[in-house]
């Protein structure tokens, strides 16, 4: 624990001297004060296994690069994440037709191709072979999209000067691990600007958390082995609790009269009950009884309007890769689109999304009218969702459930 303390507060005075060059000194001083904080991860590196020519040779000359986004830059506005689809777009817009129809077609030629690994996914993890062809479908285009950042460069800058500073100094040793293991070459070790790595974008930490050689040729490879980025994936979503034989959601039709405000993963009922209460299946589908049984919670992306969904278990054990309900439903509609033509049964509307920083303050004021006790983030998800609803109620207006300028200025304006 001392030790830790005394590693702490070397970066912490090492990152002061960055704040300083950056106010009045030159960059190269910056710069220096970077190279020293790369070489005080060395202890830790020694500690996971990373030979120590790996790191002299790979850290050797590393600069930060500070255009990625997320860091916290002394003397220059703060620079948030970058507008990441998932979060400001609405439905329409990132769950486009032509896209889905466009992969779709390529991921049911991939299902034919890649059959017998997808079979075995399926039987060790219980995941179906289209939802992890689909996440590879969206996370780099089934391997056409070609990655921009050196990985190295982007974790070593996060690590120091990015908002999740611990999370990437991690991260950092990890991928150090990577190349002294010899698991990839450094040219190869391309990145997002957020240091994920590999076709279905892990980050190097996942790699040894989750990394399988479904191939059988004695090496974990997510860079240029389908069957093992696919199975990694599939492990990934097994270890976070994956259940086999479980759909991810449900398409619905609510009743009229429904409440938005309880489309909270917190409130879980058997999907019996919600049909029981008016809901019903799109296209009149029929469940068994088992089906029936299964808790789920309703998801109303645009709030009272659009597709409306019951969503399972798995739907949230595919929103943590990528915690985004958009991005869950472009998985699951994805995999589901690779076996079956039929788009969504309700059509997205044509509503607006308010920019990052609206949803924000609307986040503030419904948390200070004690209505909201999420994070403050910009992202109008499932609980900003219920608590601007919540807020529509005590207020006397049409409940939807969708945050637009007039109910953020009438929030503003509540005392």
């Amino acid at each position: 624990m001392a030790r830790q303390l005394l590693l702490r507060l070397r970066t912490l005075i090492l990152v002061s001297l960055a704040l300083c060059a950056f106010g009045d000194g030159p960059a190269a001083a910056a710069d220096a004060a970077f190279t020293q904080f790369v070489n005080s991860l060395w202890p830790e590196a020694k500690e996971q296994g990373v030979s120590r020519a790996t790191f002299e040779t790979e850290t050797r000359g590393l600069e930060p690069d500070y255009k990625l986004p997320d860091l916290l830059l002394p003397g220059r506005p703060a620079t948030g994440a970058p507008a990441q689809a998932e979060f400001v777009q609405v439905p329409a817009d990132y769950i486009k037709e032509a896209s889905i129809a466009r992969l779709a077609a390529h991921g049911a030629g991939l299902i034919q191709q890649y059959r017998p690994a997808l079979a075995e996914i399926e039987r060790r993890f219980g995941v179906p072979g289209p939802i992890v062809l689909a996440i590879w479908g969206r996370e780099t285009d089934f391997g056409r999209y070609a990655l921009p950042y050196d990985a190295l460069r982007v974790l070593a800058t996060q690590a120091y000067v990015g908002r999740r500073k611990d999370q990437y100094r991690t991260e950092f040793v990890m991928a150090l691990k990577m190349l002294s293991d010899g698991v990839v070459s450094r040219r190869d070790l391309r990145a997002s600007w957020g240091g994920a790595v590999g076709l279905t974008q892990f980050l190097p930490s996942e790699y040894y958390k989750h990394g399988v050689d479904l191939d059988g040729d004695g090496k974990v490879d997510l860079w240029r082995s389908v069957p093992d980025a696919l199975g990694s994936a599939a492990q990934q979503l097994a270890n976070k609790g994956w259940q086999g034989g479980l759909r991810w959601a449900y398409e619905v039709k609510p009743p009229a009269d429904v409440d938005c405000t309880v489309g909270v993963p917190e409130v879980k009922k058997p999907i019996g009950e919600w049909l029981r209460a008016g809901f019903a299946l799109a296209r009149g589908q029929r469940l068994g009884a088992a089906e029936l049984q299964q808790p789920a919670s309703l998801l109303q992306p645009e709030g009272i309007y659009g597709p409306a969904f019951l969503t399972t278990a798995n739907y949230f054990v595919i929103k943590e890769y990528n915690f985004s309900d958009l991005y869950v439903l472009f998985v699951g509609h994805l995999a589901d689109r690779m076996t079956s033509p039929s788009p969504f049964a309700t059509p997205w509307s044509a509503s607006q999304q308010l920019r990052t920083r609206d949803v924000e303050a609307m986040q503030k004021g419904l948390t200070r009218l004690a209505l909201y006790k999420d994070k403050l983030d910009g992202k109008a998800g499932m609980q900003t969702r219920a608590a601007l609803g919540a807020f529509q109620k005590t207020a006397g207006l049409k409940v939807d459930c969708w945050p637009s300028g007039a109910v953020l200025q009438a929030i503003n304006a509540a005392r």
